[in-house]
């Protein structure tokens, strides 16, 4: 359950090594622990059989260990401090160094080692208003954290907060972002100004800003993800079963408008990819999952080549059919 030429120039600037790792090496643990993933079982109410996350948040670490994270909240508040049933916030950076949290205490968002280590309290601003609406957002490194919210634009501004300096920034909120640049120094949103229109923009952290009106077929991606040159978007288009079309990579640049005609990836139509990121090396990496409720929900991470729509497994691990979510590192 889920309750995320000139084109041959663009690519050769946007791709380092697009092959990525060998799936043996998928498990290799080097340095501290990092986490593949968070998730928090559900519970059913006897009376109106309704689910409800609960319990504590489980880590599902990199070298197969697993950890509690014994002071995140299960749940979120409104504005008035009162409980809401949905799960509590929650993120884990692309990296798997970090975690960010809703702390269960005070539902203050909290910062981390996922290794484990104290937490530092984020400011209160960024939950003034409770946490029921919440969308978190965490660059690849876990050094700033993105503060959106679901409610109808355009609303409250989205906070763009530093760890190491504690300096946030207000972007406009109505626009809806999708997360950081593979060096966090961007971030991309999307912003609607009518039901036929859209725009795509880049914000850096010096002030300056890109925007530009995309093409359908990057303004309806399935998911995206910003390189660190700040302009270059992987833009992965939904397969289609009915017409046995797998899932299609594009590059956009924001800068220029420039769009490369893609390749096909070589995953079946239904295995579209829901989250994707750059890491610093230059690598294209993705997130499919399968499995239904009741069963095991089973995460692939693949190095992406854009070249060539090839994929390469770099790690794949299941989470417990018991869950009510979870969260993959970088979703």
């Amino acid at each position: 359950m889920r309750h995320t030429s000139a084109a041959a120039a663009l690519l050769a600037t946007a791709v380092i090594g697009g092959l990525g790792l060998a799936p043996s090496a998928a498990g290799a643990q080097t340095g501290p622990a990092t986490a593949r993933a968070a998730w928090i079982k559900s519970c059913t109410d006897k009376k109106d059989e309704t689910t409800y996350p609960c319990g504590q948040w489980q880590l599902l670490m990199r070298d197969g260990s697993k950890q509690q994270v014994r002071d995140a909240s299960p749940t979120r508040v409104d504005v008035k401090g009162h409980k809401i049933s949905d799960t509590g916030v929650f993120a884990v950076s692309a990296d798997g160094g970090t975690i960010v949290y809703e702390r269960a205490s005070d539902h203050r968002l909290v910062v981390r080692k996922a290794a484990g280590g104290a937490a530092t309290a984020l400011p209160k601003a960024l939950t003034a208003r409770g946490t029921d609406s919440i969308v978190l957002y965490v660059s690849p490194a876990g050094d700033r954290v993105l503060v959106d919210s679901s409610e109808e634009r355009p609303t409250r501004p989205t906070l763009l907060y530093t760890v190491a300096t504690g300096k946030t920034v207000k972007l406009p909120g109505a626009e809806s972002p999708t997360g950081f640049s593979a060096d966090g120094d961007e971030v991309l949103a999307m912003r609607y100004p009518t039901d036929n229109t859209a725009q795509i923009i880049v914000h850096r952290l010096d002030g300056t800003t890109i925007k530009k009106t995309p093409p359908q077929v990057v303004a309806n991606a399935a998911t995206d993800a910003l390189a660190a040159d700040g302009k270059t978007v992987a833009v992965f288009v939904s397969g289609n079963a009915d017409r046995n079309k797998a899932p299609r990579l594009r590059m956009y640049d924001v800068e220029t408008g420039d769009l490369t005609q893609g390749v096909d990836l070589a995953l079946k139509p239904g295995s579209t990819p829901y989250r994707a990121n750059w890491t610093a090396d230059g690598q294209l990496r993705a997130l499919v999952s399968s499995g239904d409720d009741g069963q095991p929900a089973v995460v692939r991470v693949l190095t992406v080549d854009p070249e060539t729509g090839h994929v390469t497994q770099t790690d794949k691990f299941s989470i417990s059919k018991h869950r009510y979510t979870y969260f993959a590192a970088g979703e």
